[in-house]
């Protein structure tokens, strides 16, 4: 397989999983992109982390010149991909409108939060990493909303099959997973940060996607909606302080172990689907776990 190959597959995976109705209507993930690279690069041993940064394509070069290494893949965005994050938040609005809030509403809420993702990355050293792998020469790429699409699916699909009763149950749902052991091991398990863990689950929504954090402005609408929790990888303190008034339960999964859990996903389906087993160098908070 090759450079190319391998990013049409990732996003194709990413495109059948996303929350979107209207398949057809999605192009592609600016948040996801080959960095630097030939395309026709062939692609055997790569080395994936959540975070790739000078550091990390300094270490890449390291072990290229002792063992061979073909790719580097980084779940969050850098360079233009990070610029453009913002676009990629649109998908929430779908999910939010089909737990029955109005369109308008979802839309006028995510384009204000849009607004101000945008006014936050405007200012960053966006090429920092691609600039290391443009004079290392080294092949980079990131893979960021595909990943995240097979976390959401897996989650949602695992807490309707398992139909948990109370919050304490969706702790030990998540505690089978292996990606969630291992933060558990490290400190950084699932946790409830808000309810008691004996309340019951009532309606639950799983937020996993979407490029990052939603309107704080949405919580509220999300309890009249019927939702009673929420399962996310990261809640920041502003939306916590609003989920909090809007007395909704919070069972933080883990960010860095669900986005692994997406990446090893989409992984599996990419080996599967194309018969091909690649060598990976696990790095930067990255654990690679198979599943076949």
């Amino acid at each position: 397989m090759n450079l190319s190959q391998f990013y049409r597959r990732a996003i194709s995976y990413g495109i059948s999983l996303d929350p979107r109705k209207d398949k057809n209507a999605i192009k592609g993930y600016p948040d996801s992109a080959i960095l630097h690279g030939t395309l026709d690069t062939r692609v055997q041993k790569i080395m994936v982390g959540i975070d790739i940064e000078a550091g990390e394509l300094l270490l890449a070069e390291q072990i290229r010149r002792r063992q061979g290494l073909d790719l580097v893949i980084a779940h969050h965005p850098e360079g233009r991909a990070v610029a453009l994050l913002a676009e990629v938040m649109q998908l929430q609005v779908d999910i939010l409108t089909s737990i029955g809030i109005k369109n308008s509403v979802a839309q006028r809420m995510l384009d204000e939060r849009k607004r101000e993702v945008q006014r936050r990355l405007l200012p960053a050293n966006h090429t920092r990493a691609i600039d290391v792998a443009r004079i290392l020469d080294l092949p980079f790429m990131c893979i960021h909303t595909p990943a995240d699409n097979h976390v959401f699916r897996y989650i949602e699909t695992l807490l309707k099959k398992e139909n948990p009763v109370i919050v304490q149950d969706i702790l030990k749902i998540l505690l089978a997973i292996p990606e969630y052991q291992g933060a558990q091991r490290n400190g950084a398990g699932p946790t409830v940060i808000l309810g008691n863990p004996r309340r019951r689950v009532g309606k639950v929504l799983v937020d996993m996607t979407g490029g990052t954090g939603g309107s704080r402005e949405v919580f509220d609408k999300l309890y009249a909606t019927g939702i009673r929790t929420l399962v996310c990888m990261h809640l920041g303190e502003e939306h916590f302080k609003k989920a909090k008034d809007a007395h909704l339960n919070v069972v933080i999964a883990g960010h860095i172990s669900s986005d692994t859990l997406g990446l090893n996903l989409l992984i599996d389906k990419i080996e599967q689907d194309s018969d091909e087993s690649f060598q990976v160098v696990d790095c930067s908070g990255f654990t690679r776990i198979k599943r076949y």
